[in-house]
């Protein structure tokens, strides 16, 4: 992304959304990181070469240092400023990796070691840490090893025991280290979000958390997994992608309960380090209909009670509109640099309208509309109105234990006319933005009055936020 704390537009953008927590240093990257490198001065027992289960051999410039400086990293220093500058916590991703492909004598140890030392230098700025990213992927550093360089006789593949081996040696430095400088810690480990009877690449997945568990138990502090909800490359429908929020959140949730179960293991909080859709072809990562899906996803995420949510990711590459990134990073066309994706909104519009506490709801006899439900603790009720289907909804609101003030408040987003059914546009209360820099916070929200009752109309495709005052 570059040393983004440099740039006042996308800060700004970021200081508005306030999305209470950032993770670094990425997904792949993180297996390839040395967070104290400087500018080509990587530890000594780095192999000339890092293999990858797919095919692929990367060299040593593949490797990413901590320490650089150059306009087009992201320094972990700038990422410490980048949290102080947005209110963010971090959740900060150490190299499992290099307790793989390391060529010292006892690599686990060495790299455990080599994390243990990052948590002394962070000094208690981050209290959420995860071991490696992805570790069962082929795609990861690490996957494979070269045994021929390899000093303590570990497997050429990975697997979910091994890593459980690596978690706790892992887990036990870095607690040590923040025992030492007076800090708390926690500490997640990678499983995979599959129930068993689904279909896997390969036996490293089928028994990953089988053998996770076998070697490292209850050591981890909280599970992490990723989804991508959609099918990998397939061209999927506007109904196809917003289903994916409840059944695949709800899917995972289920399985991570059965898991445990079978694990005879507790169950730890879940944190979704990293979400969005696969789909592809036809722009839908970069439309309206990814907003509405991040809205439905965070909140089936709160009604079953995941721990943590890191939407990936802040920036990517266009790749004409399959592109994961919140914000343009500069290589759309036509389109300013930093410029936010629709999803920004629908996030933005999420937490200023959902209160502090979920609190139970339903919809009578129509299964295309949506609802949470919350209270603020000051007393008023915000809810979350999405209709998924094409044609116009209304929604008559009643309430319970709850005396009604004499307004109610609504901002309504919906797509614009473009690209078909993947709009790259956005309209709230039917209104679209003068400008990427206009204030979100200056923009008014529809005003009704309560006497005659709350009634939305919820327009075809759209999200409705809703503020219901209080007496």
């Amino acid at each position: 992304m570059g040393q983004i704390v440099t740039e006042p537009v996308l800060m700004n953008h970021l200081k508005t959304l306030s999305p209470n927590i950032l993770r670094y240093p990425g997904g792949n990257i993180s297996n390839v990181f040395f967070w104290n490198a400087t500018l080509n001065n990587f530890p000594k027992d780095l192999p000339n070469v890092v293999l990858y289960g797919n095919t692929e051999k990367h060299g040593n410039k593949y490797f990413f240092e901590g320490k650089d400086s150059k306009p087009s990293m992201f320094s972990l220093d700038n990422y410490y400023k980048l949290l102080q500058q947005t209110n963010c916590a971090a959740t900060i991703c150490v190299n499992a990796g290099y307790a793989r492909y390391g060529t010292g004598e006892n690599p686990i140890a060495i790299a455990a070691h080599y994390a243990a030392d990052w948590v002394r230098y962070d000094n208690g700025r981050t209290k959420f840490w995860e071991v490696g990213n992805e570790d069962y992927g082929t795609w990861q550093a690490g996957y494979k090893i070269d045994t021929t360089k390899n000093k303590d006789h570990q497997p050429e593949i990975t697997n979910g025991e091994l890593y459980g081996k690596i978690f706790k040696a892992f887990s036990d430095s870095m607690k040590f280290a923040a025992k030492e400088i007076g800090s708390e810690i926690y500490i997640g480990a990678t499983i995979i979000e599959l129930p068993k009877n689904k279909k896997f690449d390969k036996e490293v997945d089928k028994n990953w958390n089988s053998g996770f568990f076998a070697s490292a138990k209850n050591a981890a502090d909280f599970f992490i997994i990723h989804s991508y909800y959609t099918p990998y490359q397939k061209d999927s429908k506007p109904d196809e992608i917003l289903q994916s929020a409840t059944t695949v959140t709800n899917n995972m949730m289920q399985y991570m309960k059965e898991m445990c179960d079978e694990n005879k293991v507790l169950l730890k909080p879940i944190a979704l380090t990293e979400w969005n859709i696969f789909a592809e072809g036809s722009k839908q990562q970069t439309s309206y209909i990814a907003g509405m899906h991040a809205a439905i996803v965070l909140g089936e995420m709160i009604k079953n009670k995941y721990g943590m949510a890191c939407r990936w990711d802040l920036a990517n590459g266009y790749e004409n509109g399959n592109d994961h990134g919140l914000f343009n990073k500069g290589d759309e066309p036509g389109v300013p640099k930093w410029n936010p994706r629709p999803a920004y909104y629908y996030l933005y519009y999420f937490q200023k309208f959902f209160g502090d506490k979920m609190v139970s709801s339903k919809i009578n006899n129509n299964d295309s509309v949506i609802v949470y439900s919350s209270t603020f603790s000051s007393g008023q009720i915000g809810m979350v109105v999405i209709n998924i289907s094409a044609a116009k909804k209304t929604v008559q609101v009643t309430t319970k234990n709850f005396t009604q003030g004499n307004n109610y408040y609504i901002y309504s987003l919906t797509g614009g006319t473009d690209n078909n059914k993947f709009s790259q546009h956005v309209l709230i209360n039917e209104k679209e933005l003068k400008s990427d820099a206009e204030k979100l916070e200056n923009i008014p929200a529809d005003k009704f009055k309560s006497k005659k009752g709350i009634i939305i109309d919820a327009p075809s495709y759209s999200v409705n936020y809703i503020l219901i005052e209080n007496k």
